[in-house]
């Protein structure tokens, strides 16, 4: 039985690894990818409050509606956890009153992530500035789920974040193995990391959860559709 997920997709910078996704599960999984409108490519508070706002999501929620979606995924951390837990969830609410399916976000698919694999303690290792980042712990907190030690790499924006290769991708993840989290969270859905999951576990021994991977697998949950991988993370091994 084939499934859609919708994916909402702020600018351009790591949209790809979305066809990524679909390649690895099979031709039963689609993933069409709706680039949203953005003002200021900036993270900073005031311009990710403007890219999650009413107008720009929901002009993409009636665009991704022409693909019939079994549900619908606003791929985007920073511009969904700045808006804070219930800001969060009124958010994609308006989206799934749009498209008539159910929808979340990636922020809302890391505590979802968390839960499914009975995390309560985690690192996060962030590309934005530490008062975007912090929000991110704020928003993890209300979840019921504490960050241990949080890591903030301060890259201004997401195409300069986008531009990452293998080896920066490698060592972000490194850069905040905190011996007492039981797992690394990588927030930044403009960041390549589909492709080197299993590599990012190994290096620092324990589940890593990415933006990117956390929207996909949770867009399917929601849909009700359960698809497994062993080169996904742990999310998607079950």
């Amino acid at each position: 039985m084939s499934v859609t997920i919708g994916i909402l997709y702020p600018g351009s910078a790591a949209e790809d690894d979305y066809p990524l996704v679909e390649r690895i599960l099979g031709q039963e999984v689609s993933l069409p990818v709706i680039l949203t409108t953005v003002g200021v490519d900036a993270h900073e508070v005031g311009a990710l409050l403007d890219l999650g706002s009413s107008d720009r999501l929901i002009e993409g929620a009636r665009e991704v509606a022409a693909f019939s979606p079994d549900a619908v995924m606003w791929a985007c951390t920073s511009g969904s956890f700045v808006f804070g837990w219930d800001g969060a969830h009124q958010q994609v609410a308006e989206i799934s009153e749009e498209v008539g399916v159910p929808a979340a976000s990636t922020s809302i698919a890391f505590a979802a992530a968390c839960r499914e694999l009975g995390l309560d303690r985690v690192a996060i290792a962030a590309t934005y500035p530490e008062e975007v980042s912090s929000h991110f712990a704020a928003f993890l907190g209300r979840a019921g789920i504490t960050v241990t030690e949080l890591v903030s790499h301060d890259i201004p924006t997401a195409a300069m974040a986008g531009r990452l290769d293998h080896e920066a991708v490698l060592a972000l993840t490194k850069s905040n193995d905190s011996p007492d989290a039981q797992a690394v969270l990588i927030p930044d859905t403009a960041l390549h990391t589909v492709a080197w999951l299993p590599e990012l576990e190994e290096a620092v021994g324990k589940p890593v959860l990415t933006a990117n991977q956390v929207t996909a697998w949770y867009g399917l949950k929601l849909a009700g559709t359960t698809v497994q991988s062993d080169i996904l993370g742990s999310v998607f091994r079950g």
